[in-house]
């Protein structure tokens, strides 16, 4: 009893509920059971946060597969592989998940599929190397892709059925913020107590570490006490995928958040071209890992919080103004590359130039990210909730895909292209309908 006063104490004063504790879109059942899944959703989201970091396919996977001698080719598989692995699949899942009344078990499936892949990754990344090593850690992150999508499908119809609407951004914030700081940590010990000239050991355990928080977060999500929900929807896959894609042309306001959706998704295509620039400016050395490392731990623990406060007023706007930031930031990198003998060459062959654009393009990404998580868990009912995300979901993962010639000739022509995109991005957030509820406290 004392742990459950506790924990509702701490609740009311995280959310600032104090005498009236909001409980809006969610079974009445949950209700007083809402501090004790506040906080169990947080600690597994923020665990899960963490161990993406540790095995980023945007940072951490491209400097092992360097490390252990792989085929360059390999590596420009990662990312397509990593984002299309979570996304492309979800309409299918979505059916079956439909299909039953508790979405809490496939989390936690997921989040144990995603374990053991770490794991193995670990183990291959230390006994092989070359192509070999390669191969193999490229077909583990299809099973790990797959198992975050199982995650990503399943763990908004959580949210929205065991935490209120007002109080969702706001844990998401709080879950993004902390696990900024711990990867910070990570950041901080790549920089300053690991040589430059470290092997694969430092990667190996990296790995083993994320395996063991997918592990710890499944056992933490078990704790969340999830009512029954609608199972409305849960029939052929095939036939459920084609019902829901139908949203597109039955709902215009999921068509338009689906089409800022991929708008937005310049915000993140646009890292290579930093990464591109960084690797022309420095050595490649593991320091300069760290210090993207530390850019990006720093950029959420500064502005999730921030964000999640700002999108349970209104997510459409933390949209509007993320995108905006990776719009001037993109302008202001593309003016300073056009002049290697002035000001560009200064700035760009300071060490911490690039640190400081990762940390700006990490605020702008954290804001994309969790403005249209709170936007389409808002916007949806609970009977459409699984099945929008999976429709956006497959879409971006389409678009991801397709994007990759888009990649290759801002590789040649630099970003210019990239910021035309993010201001078309910005221009249709700014249209879409405020759907967030402004909280009571």
């Amino acid at each position: 009893m004392a742990s459950s006063t506790t924990t509702g104490a701490l609740y009311d004063l995280v959310t600032g509920d104090e005498d009236a504790r909001v409980c809006k879109d969610i079974p009445a059942a949950s209700c007083q059971d809402q501090p004790r899944n506040f906080f169990a959703y947080l600690l597994a989201n923020l665990l899960t946060k963490v161990a993406d970091e540790l095995a980023s396919a945007r940072l951490l996977l491209p400097w092992l597969f360097g490390a252990l001698g792989a085929p360059l080719v390999l590596v420009g598989f990662l990312v397509p592989i990593r984002e299309a692995g979570v996304l492309l699949p979800q309409l299918a899942v979505a059916a079956v998940i439909r299909q039953q009344p508790l979405r809490k078990p496939v989390w936690i499936l997921g989040a144990l599929l995603s374990a053991a892949a770490l794991a193995l990754m670990a183990l291959a990344a230390a006994t092989l190397s070359g192509a070999t090593a390669g191969w193999i850690i490229l077909a583990l992150l299809v099973l790990f892709s797959l198992a975050r999508g199982l995650c990503s499908v399943s763990a908004k119809d959580v949210l929205g059925k065991t935490v209120s609407k007002s109080r969702r951004g706001r844990l998401m914030g709080l879950s993004a913020g902390i696990a900024g700081t711990l990867t910070l940590a990570v950041g901080f010990y790549l920089e300053l107590g690991v040589p430059a000239q470290t092997g694969v050991g430092v990667f190996v355990a990296l790995l083993a570490v994320a395996a063991g928080l997918f592990a710890l977060s499944a056992l933490v999500f078990q704790g969340i006490l999830e009512q029954p929900g609608a199972t409305s929807g849960g029939g052929n896959a095939l036939d459920t995928a084609l019902e829901s894609i139908g949203l597109l042309r039955t709902d215009p306001l999921f068509l338009r958040f689906v089409l800022v959706r991929v708008a937005l998704l310049s915000v993140a295509l646009t890292a290579p071209f930093y990464v591109l620039l960084a690797q022309q400016h420095s050595e490649g050395q593991l320091a300069g890992l760290g210090l993207m490392i530390i850019a990006s731990g720093l950029a959420s623990s500064l502005s999730a919080p921030l964000w999640g406060w700002l999108s349970d007023h209104s997510a459409r706007w933390v949209m509007v103004l993320a995108a905006a930031l990776a719009g001037v930031l993109g302008l202001v990198t593309w003016w300073l590359t056009l002049r290697p003998q002035g000001v560009g060459a200064v700035l760009l062959g300071h060490p911490l130039s690039f640190a400081t654009l990762f940390l700006l393009l990490g605020i702008a990404h954290a804001g994309v990210r969790l403005g249209r998580k709170v936007y389409l868990v808002d916007m949806a009912s609970a009977e459409q909730r699984a099945a929008m995300v999976a429709v956006s979901n497959t879409v971006i993962g389409g678009a991801m895909l397709i994007a990759g010639p888009i990649g290759l000739l801002g590789d040649y022509f630099g970003p210019a292209l990239v910021v035309l995109v993010l201001g078309l991005g910005a221009l249709l957030a700014f249209g879409l309908k405020d759907v967030s509820e402004p909280g009571d406290g």
